[in-house]
């Protein structure tokens, strides 16, 4: 685990540029070797006009706070930049960034995939779904449950 790893959370409704998030990751102090991020988006399929996120100002910050911590006491991180958008989003529009800093690939790499998927779950956000047939609250899908309950199961790498 790094001595310190800076963690950068931020919940807004504006847009964010991802390029300029990658690029907090690359001047990490420290020996970086590996940047690793995923970005998503609402989805342009099954009819969805859009996707409105609402959440608890402050609880929302803390819970993605408290899952980059987890990563960092996982993997030895060298920075965390995590973002999540709120409000009305339109098919297409970016969600949620997700970008690590490691010495190493597989570190990046494994660290970006669980706090992508910890997100989605455990997140203090609630997402309504607007359709043409009308709107619906999602919760997390049983295969988003299964990919959080695997991090469980698994042992951290050794270090």
């Amino acid at each position: 685990m790094a001595e310190h790893c800076p963690v950068h959370v931020a919940v807004h409704d504006a847009d964010f540029d991802a390029g300029a998030l990658t690029k907090t990751l690359y001047q990490q102090a420290g020996a970086v070797g590996a940047v690793a991020t995923f970005v998503g988006l609402v989805r342009t399929d099954d009819e969805v006009q859009a996707l409105c996120l609402q959440h608890y100002p402050g609880m929302t910050e803390h819970s993605m706070q408290l899952l980059a911590d987890e990563a960092s006491a996982r993997w030895p991180l060298l920075g965390v930049v995590l973002v999540h958008r709120v409000g009305r989003l339109l098919p297409g529009e970016q969600i949620v960034y997700v970008g690590v800093a490691s010495s190493h690939r597989r570190e990046a790499l494994t660290a970006c995939a669980y706090l992508a998927d910890q997100l989605k779950t455990r997140a203090v956000l609630w997402k309504q779904e607007q359709r043409a047939d009308g709107s619906r609250w999602l919760e997390p899908t049983s295969a988003d449950n299964a990919s959080v309950a695997a991090w469980q199961q698994a042992e951290p790498p050794a270090q």
